[in-house]
């Protein structure tokens, strides 16, 4: 029996129609570090921990640079040191280990991605997908763009401010598509890192259709705090605008890592393991990956599993995966076409933006085949689920897990 699962597109609705035999969910992360730039690990220790752990595809994004060309490090003098040094060794050995002393100093190789990825990739399995984070700034803010998939490196673009730095970044990363026929995207990184970007700020981009929900580093404030809206309130006005005033697409939510550690876990460390994305596609190749996800078939996850995720005209429901002992509360949240909308972008930057309107809860259950039924007044509704579970190695004590489901709009 086909099991039809519609989802929105991110320029019209229902524009891809799956079924069971045709696609199945792989699990990836799309933003992580290398000695190639901060990280403290090897790609290739990277790429292991990944495939060993039940990913099936991975971006290692350095910032502003690609793992091309010979590029020799000190063996003990970098963020890793001796141990990831020693680590390295006894998984890969003499036969792939480049080293070499040069008046006294002992040096590593690093590979680059042309070496490593035949090395590691498992068609059908393990893919990895060449990244880049353009990591740009505005009078000290930290403006950061994803870039999955790339060609060729970018490098930052600058911009006269905070939303048209972005926007010129992505006008780079979208004429490299285009000047090169490969599928490739931007995705806008951990917009409350150094509080650098407003909702307002990205409400009008173009060529934009994600950013990052959900991101393990802990320095980059998820949640907000006081005096600044967490990541999920950014992300209700964001599109509350985007539809209902300035008619752009819906903006999707991605879960990452942002992984820079990989010898110590623990709160405070930038570790693996913490938020990814799980992809509805046709097979595992960059091409299908990323068409899926401009699509809207993806979800992000800090450890919630859902599927049977179904669109139908006056109903938006999907199934919960269980796990033994645990409770699961869904939040069904949108905004309806009656918002209050203001040209003011202080006022779209606001910290209580339901008092407006937009980010209502709409419904919530407890069930494990949550159910919305639209009335027909909503510009979009998401989907939040929270795990009776606190979360291993969180990137916040205290986390629980969670996934977060992709804007959809009401079929005409």
């Amino acid at each position: 029996m086909k099991i039809k699962i519609l989802l929105t597109s991110a320029f019209a609705l229902a524009a891809s129609t799956l079924s069971a035999e045709d696609a199945r969910w792989w699990k990836g992360n799309l933003h992580t570090h290398s000695l190639w730039s901060d990280g403290d690990d090897y790609p290739e220790m990277i790429a292991d921990w990944y495939r060993s752990n039940g990913y099936h595809f991975l971006g290692i994004s350095d910032h502003n640079v690609l793992a091309e060309g010979q590029h020799w490090i000190h063996r003990e003098k970098n963020a890793g040191g001796q141990r990831a040094f020693d680590k390295y060794m006894k998984r890969f050995g003499d036969d792939w280990v480049e080293q070499k002393v040069v008046n006294g100093v002992p040096q590593v190789r690093l590979k680059t991605y042309a070496e490593y990825r035949p090395k590691m990739s498992v068609p059908g399995s393990f893919l990895l997908i060449q990244s880049e984070e353009l990591s740009d700034q505005f009078q000290g803010r930290p403006i950061h763009i994803n870039v999955t998939n790339i060609k060729k490196q970018i490098p930052p673009q600058g911009g006269a401010g905070v939303a048209a730095t972005m926007q010129k970044n992505i006008d780079a990363v979208m004429a490299q598509r285009k000047a090169t026929g490969q599928p490739m995207f931007p995705h806008i990184n951990h917009p409350n890192f150094g509080w650098a970007i407003q909702p307002a700020d990205m409400i009008q981009l173009r060529g934009e259709q994600f950013f990052e929900v959900y991101n393990g580093h802990p320095a980059v404030r998820n949640y907000g705090d006081s005096k600044h809206l967490s990541t999920g309130q950014i992300w209700d006005v964001i599109n509350a605008y985007r539809i209902g005033v300035h008619k752009l697409p819906l903006m999707f939510g991605l879960g990452t890592d942002d992984a820079h550690n990989y010898h110590d876990l623990a709160v405070g460390q930038s570790n693996t393991g913490r938020g990814w994305v799980m992809v509805h596609a046709k097979a595992l190749t960059p091409e299908s990956i990323i068409a899926a996800m401009e699509r809207g078939d993806f979800y992000a996850s800090s450890g919630v599993a859902v599927d049977g995720i179904r669109l139908a005209r006056r109903t938006y429901s999907f199934r919960i995966q269980p796990e033994k002992g645990v409770t699961y509360t869904t939040r069904f949240i949108g905004t309806r076409k009656n918002f209050k909308s203001s040209p003011d972008l202080s006022k779209r930057n606001a910290l209580k933006p339901s008092e407006a309107g937009i980010g209502e809860i709409l419904g919530q259950s407890q069930s494990l085949e949550p159910s919305y039924t639209f009335n027909g007044d909503e510009l979009y509704v998401r989907a939040e689920i929270k795990a009776s579970r606190k979360k291993a190695n969180p990137y916040a004590i205290g986390e629980y897990e969670r996934a977060w489901l992709q804007p959809v709009r009401p079929k005409k």
